[in-house]
């Protein structure tokens, strides 16, 4: 069971600046209870502010005076109460020892909103940027490993609009809500994540899926109103299967106030995201992943579509989904050619984040809970940034370029989308002019299972046409992500038709 079952109080930590105060009271007010904020409970007793405690005490007597604080209010409280933290009360292995019973609340920010939000206001540790950033990535590991819970800093009300998902945790579960200008919803992630209380989305319950993940897993989405089976993969990913699909629904009587249940892979997840999106023009979907690459990366983010023989999800909508459940046990049932295709993805949204992602993964660990976690994490804060691809999530698409005509050039279903992302990202480390990285990428995608060359040599002229038509094409140029560095990723970048076709070329056996 979840803390709060067993009687534990939700705790709410955090950087400075991340709103971990705010959060507090917004969930006790909704709770009707007082937030017990231990920062002006240390100030009461030293009989001065935290500044002030700093320049007459000095840091090490304020955090004395903090662990003593921290470990006696979280031994006492329980159930129904709320707690705040000071950003560096973690620093203290007593008081991390005494968070054990409750559920841990992370108010997540990035480094340049915290910065704007302490600086200058009196704080003793916001005064030097290069200090305050090494503190910031010094702490954040602490904050994530303790986290049950992570909500957006920037999302006023987020901590309250997740409150339900809070209180009912399951045991080993833990949460990510997903912020976007259309929308925020739960993602769920653990073995129970598909015993959700409450679950994402009100009405009956229309499950698509394809017929091997049917057969796998349909018996875990329970009160099924109706079950729609489709032919797995790419190939089936087509207006055709959307027309069988819609109509299926119509003729089971789903309405408006009824929902999708996307179980599958990327295919399911996009074709069944896109049929809500559409039908009766529009209604809710809860995502279930069940593969790698699902899992990591194309649940999130509301993208829905299907493919057309002229190119890869040319016809689609955004559609936010109201709830993602992820049960990374699922990935055990995969055969080991679908595990690896996965694994593209997670490279690619290391190479992104860069950081402690990207040094885990180079590492080998490609499909753990915590890597899962973490790059779905990556992936929400892309998409909270820019829901449309106008800028930032642009970079989402490191690999995909060529990834995709690759795809489409040897038909769908004949290269797997992670095999084809995988030499996509050669071929763009290729571009970047980052010879030493490629290397260490193409090791990692030879140890995760991934082809590194073609099977065949490749129709450069087929592929150049495919990229001419590619839906990120902006005037006669189709941007590319390059990388400079893990973490230094960048979009909209022009590249010579001679480069591409020489950085393909290099891809034949």
């Amino acid at each position: 069971m979840a803390a709060q079952r067993l009687g534990g109080a939700l705790v709410f930590i955090g950087f400075m600046g991340a709103g971990k105060s705010s959060a507090a009271r917004e969930v006790a007010q909704r709770l009707d209870v007082r937030a017990i904020d231990t920062d002006r409970i240390v100030e009461q007793r030293l009989g001065c502010t935290v500044e002030e405690a700093f320049a007459r005490h000095g840091e090490a007597r304020f955090r004395e005076e903090e662990e003593r604080v921290c470990v006696e209010v979280l031994g006492r409280v329980g159930a129904g109460d709320v707690v705040s933290l000071g950003g560096g009360a973690l620093r203290s292995e007593a008081t991390r020892a005494a968070l054990a019973r409750h559920t841990t609340v992370l108010v997540d920010v990035d480094l340049d909103t915290a910065w704007s939000r302490a600086s200058g206001r009196g704080r003793p540790l916001a005064r030097d940027r290069a200090a305050f950033d090494a503190l910031y990535e010094g702490r954040e590991p602490t904050y994530r490993a303790l986290a049950d819970a992570v909500v957006p800093g920037s999302e006023r009300g987020a901590a309250r609009r997740a409150l339900p998902w809070l209180l009912r945790l399951p045991d080993g579960v833990r949460l990510l809500w997903a912020s976007a200008r259309s929308g925020s919803y739960p993602v769920l992630v653990g073995r129970r994540a598909l015993e959700a209380d409450p679950w994402p989305a009100p009405g009956r319950r229309f499950l698509v899926s394809d017929e091997t993940v049917l057969a796998r897993h349909g018996e875990r989405v329970a009160q099924v109103e109706a079950t729609i089976a489709i032919a797995p993969g790419e190939e089936n990913k087509t207006l055709a299967t959307v027309e069988r699909v819609q109509r299926e629904l119509a003729l089971a009587g789903a309405r408006r106030g009824d929902h999708v249940v996307a179980l599958g892979g990327g295919v399911v997840g996009d074709l069944a995201g896109f049929c809500a999106a559409t039908y009766q023009r529009g209604v809710p979907v809860v995502q279930v992943p069940t593969t790698l690459v699902a899992q990591v990366d194309s649940a999130y983010g509301g993208k829905t579509g299907v493919d057309l023989p002229e190119g890869k999800n040319y016809v689609g909508a955004y559609h936010q989904p109201v709830g993602v459940l992820v049960d990374v046990g699922m990935l055990e049932t995969l055969p080991p050619e679908e595990l690896a295709a996965g694994r593209a993805e997670v490279v690619k949204t290391a190479l992104i984040a860069g950081g402690s992602l990207w040094e885990r993964v180079a590492a080998g660990h490609f499909d753990d809970e915590e890597t899962v976690l973490a790059c779905a994490r990556t992936k929400l804060g892309v998409v909270a940034s820019d829901e449309r691809d106008g800028g930032r999530r642009q970079v989402l698409n490191l690999g995909h370029t060529v990834g995709h005509a690759l795809e489409a050039a040897a038909g769908y279903g004949a290269l797997r989308h992670g095999e084809a992302v995988g030499l996509g990202l050669l071929a763009a480390l290729r571009l970047s002019g980052q010879d030493a990285l490629r290397g260490q990428v193409r090791e990692l995608l030879e140890a995760a299972g991934l082809p590194t060359a073609l099977a065949a040599p490749p129709d450069l002229d087929g592929v150049a046409a495919l990229l001419a038509r590619d839906k990120k094409r902006v005037g006669d140029d189709v941007p590319f992500v390059l990388v400079s560095a893990p973490g230094d990723v960048r979009h909209g970048q022009a590249v010579e038709a001679a480069a591409i076709r020489a950085a393909v070329q290099e891809l034949a056996p």
